[in-house]
Parts: C-alpha cells; sequence; structure tokens
C-alpha cells in the first residue's frame, strides 16, 4: 500500500482536529443556455444508468447475504445480546462486501467507457453512497424495496463531497464583481445572486463544504428561466455555520407543551394562553380543478392507447408483461398543468409552515410534544394527513428550534387519557408552568376539556 506523503497527513490531521460545525443550505437558480442544457441534462442521464447499475450490484450482494444460513443464526441471537448481533451482522457485511466503502470500490468498475466522460470519481462516490443508505435501509428493515431511477422519472439531483473538483461553486472577489458559477464538464453556469437578499449575503459569507445540482419541471419550456424540455436549474450549497436569523423572528425562553393531531394542532405555553388550531386553515386545495384534470389526463390517455383497454373499458392484464403506454403532447401539458398546481400547493402549505414555526418559537425555545408514529396516521387519516402534513411540519419546527439553541423533546405517551404535560415540565424542572397548566389538559388527537 502507497504511503501518504506528508502534506496528506498534515491536511488529514487538521481535518480530524477540526471540530464539527453545523450546516445549513442555500439555493441558488442558474442561468442556462440551449446547449448547456442539453450537456446537463446528458450528465444527468449518465448519473442516472450509473445509480442504477450499483444499486442493482448492492442489490445482488444483499440478497445473497441474507440468503445465508449465518444471517438467519445472527437474527435469531437475542437482542439483549447486542454485542454479538453486532459482530455478527458485521461479519457477514465483511464476507458480503456490503458497505459503503465497498461500494465505492466497485463503482469503480462501473463508470467506464461513456458514463466515465460524464460523471468524475467523486460524483461517482457520492452516488454510491446515495444507492448504499437505499440498500441499508432494505437491510435494516426500514424499507420494502429500492426504486430504480426510470428514464421517463429521470435523475433530477447530483452532488459533489467537496468544493474543489469536479462540480463546484466558484465566487468571485469584490473588486472583480462578485459573481458566483457553477463549474463542471467544462461548462461555466451563471448563478443570479441577490446581493440585497440579507440571506444569501449572509450564507456567502461562509465556507462551501460542496455543491449540489438540481433539475426542477417548470410549467412549460415557454416558462421564465427553463430550457426546451420544460427544466429549470439551480445549485444547492451547502455552507458551513448557522443560517441567518431574521431580527423580526423573535425567540422565547420558555417552556411550550404541544400536542399535534391529524388536522391540529394544541399549544399550551409556560406564558400566556393555551390554543387550539387547525393546520393551514388558510390552504386552498383547488380540488375540484385538480380533478377536472385528471379526468382530462384519463381521456387523453385512452384516445392515444386504445389497445391497452378492453371492450368494456377496463385495462387490459397482461401478466407480468408491462403495457406499453403512448404521451400524446396535449397529455404532457395537461400534465404539466396538474403538477404546477400541485407545486403551489406544496409551496403555499411550506409557506405557512414556516409562518407558524416561528409563531411557535417566539413563545418559547423549549418543546414538549408527544412521540407519534406519523406514517400509521398516513393510513388512519390520509385525505387530512396529505393536505396539512402535520408530520412536515414537526421537522420544520425541529430544525428551527435546533438553529437556535433551543430543544424539542418527543416522549412516549404511556396510557390512555390526559397527556402528562405537567408532570413533564416539572421533571424538567419548569415549577413556574405549573401556573400556566392549572386548568388545561391536553388530550391525545387534540381535544381539549
Amino acid at each position: 500500500m502507497p504511503k501518504k506523503c506528508p502534506g496528506q497527513r498534515k491536511k488529514k490531521e487538521q481535518q480530524e482536529k477540526r471540530p464539527a460545525t453545523p450546516t445549513f443550505l442555500l439555493e441558488l437558480p442558474l442561468v442556462v443556455n440551449a446547449g448547456q442544457a442539453a450537456r446537463l441534462r446528458a450528465h444527468l442521464e449518465a448519473a442516472r444508468q450509473l445509480y442504477n447499475a450499483i444499486l442493482s450490484e448492492g442489490q445482488r450482494r444483499l440478497r445473497r447475504m441474507r440468503a445465508d444460513l449465518a444471517w438467519q443464526e445472527a437474527r435469531a441471537l437475542p437482542r439483549t445480546h447486542k454485542a454479538e448481533r453486532a459482530a455478527a451482522f458485521s461479519a457477514l457485511r465483511k464476507r458480503y462486501s456490503f458497505s459503503e466503502a465497498a461500494l465505492h470500490e466497485a463503482v469503480k468498475g462501473l463508470r467506464v467507457g461513456w458514463i466515465a466522460e460524464h460523471i468524475e470519481a467523486v460524483l461517482a462516490q457520492t452516488l454510491a453512497t446515495r444507492a448504499y443508505r437505499a440498500l441499508n435501509r432494505v437491510c435494516l428493515g426500514q424499507a420494502r424495496r429500492v426504486r430504480f431511477k426510470s428514464r421517463g422519472r429521470g435523475f433530477s439531483s447530483i452532488e459533489n463531497k467537496r468544493n474543489d473538483t469536479s462540480l463546484r461553486f466558484v465566487l468571485q472577489p469584490p473588486e472583480e464583481g462578485k459573481a458566483g458559477y457553477l463549474l463542471w464538464n467544462g461548462d461555466r453556469l451563471p448563478a443570479l445572486i441577490d446581493w440585497k437578499d440579507e440571506v444569501v449575503t449572509h450564507g456567502l459569507r461562509h465556507r462551501i463544504k460542496y455543491a449540489r445540482l438540481i433539475q426542477r419541471p417548470a410549467s412549460s419550456s415557454r416558462a421564465e428561466g427553463a430550457d426546451a424540455e420544460g427544466y429549470r436549474y439551480f445549485v444547492q450549497l451547502a455552507l458551513e455555520g448557522k443560517p441567518h436569523h431574521k431580527p423580526k423572528h423573535t425567540i422565547g425562553k420558555g417552556i411550550i407543551g404541544g400536542d399535534v393531531g391529524p388536522s391540529t394542532l394544541a399549544l399550551v405555553p409556560q406564558e400566556g394562553e393555551a390554543s387550539l388550531e387547525v393546520f393551514c386553515a388558510e390552504l386552498a386545495p383547488q380540488a375540484r380543478a385538480i380533478r377536472r384534470l385528471q379526468r382530462q389526463m384519463d381521456r387523453q390517455r385512452r384516445a392515444a392507447n386504445p389497445e391497452n383497454y378492453d371492450e368494456k373499458g377496463r385495462i387490459k392484464k397482461q401478466g407480468n408483461k408491462k403495457l406499453r403506454w403512448k404521451q400524446s403532447k396535449r397529455y404532457q401539458a395537461t400534465r404539466r398543468r396538474k403538477a404546477t398546481k400541485e407545486r403551489k400547493l406544496a409551496a403555499h402549505r411550506k409557506s405557512l409552515h414556516g409562518r407558524k414555526v416561528h409563531q411557535v418559537v417566539k413563545l418559547g425555545k423549549t418543546i414538549i410534544l408527544e412521540k407519534i408514529s406519523y406514517k400509521a396516521w398516513q393510513k388512519q387519516f390520509g385525505k387530512s394527513v396529505g393536505l396539512r402534513a402535520p408530520g412536515m411540519f414537526i421537522e420544520w419546527l425541529r430544525r428551527t428550534v435546533a438553529s437556535t439553541g433551543g430543544t424539542l423533546v418527543a416522549r412516549s405517551h404511556t396510557h390512555d387519557g390526559a397527556e402528562p404535560m405537567v408532570s413533564r415540565m416539572w421533571q424538567a424542572g419548569e415549577e413556574a408552568a405549573l401556573s400556566a397548566l392549572a386548568s388545561v389538559l391536553l388530550w391525545r388527537g387534540s381535544r381539549p376539556t
């Protein structure tokens, strides 16, 4: 094995000594001409095929590992014997080369031919890491299967590991104009930077860890900033440090007890009155307009594929053979109109969630909630959860509280009946919360008494 040079050793020692720092994201739109857009689509198509190849290789290794009798013996070990179970599974992963490092080695043999002209070695490693995370979820029982990226769905993002090679973002110094560019495979893609925006200005003062290219569908090819295929391109910068905090978003110092329901949120602050509100009450779902577009899409699909339906209008059953569906230009236009409405709905919901999160943080920085399975809610309250997205609100709240130095505690529910918020706050050493909670009890499902 070749020895590392002194410079490499010194760089590695500096990285090990450097303490872990928080990371936040900043997204900037890119200005892409027709030729650059065509090359970007070719790069992403190569990334899609390489990702599918490494996913297939990893899935083969996973199936062989799980078919081994030693796998069943390791699963049969009692969960109380944690060290023995960990050693047994670790030995199996090493025997069948099922690890992130092993897939990094495997991707070297897959990045050949024309794919190597589009995807550099560092980007191939990030794709291998992405594939390993998907496979590891299946291995741990957190997912049933992995999803291969189809040509129709495409591959919409690719990222780097660092910002000094391959896909990288370069910011000019102030004396040269302070312009920013995404560099990749000989292309120089300028970014639109609004230096009057305090969030952008704050973000670009920090060190760039790595860059991520994102492709998003627009409403049509005639939309502003869209290419001939109807896509817009953005660069996401992973920056070292803490995100910008606007002065208008104040941070409270008290404790808040909360109970989240499928469509409601009950809050009991340490100082102030208790409240019960509906998630995203201002959200306009436009269900009627989306339903009409769905019916129009169904008519257009039937007109373009009459051979896929029987005389009663039902889709023919072909067994394991997949039906081939043709898509007319009008069908694709209708599908884009429907997707645009759904994107606007999601953006509005995200905005309302963000506003509510700042209202909660304004009341206090220590928040106590009940631990809830949001996946179970999706089965029981599908329409309400799909429209209000309480799980997304909690994730948004967790990130915001962490960025402000607060804590969010999710406690398990131990018995049926009232949520013991008073006792939990007592355990946190906040006796002053008793006065705020003297006459209020939080019930499961956000039903106050």
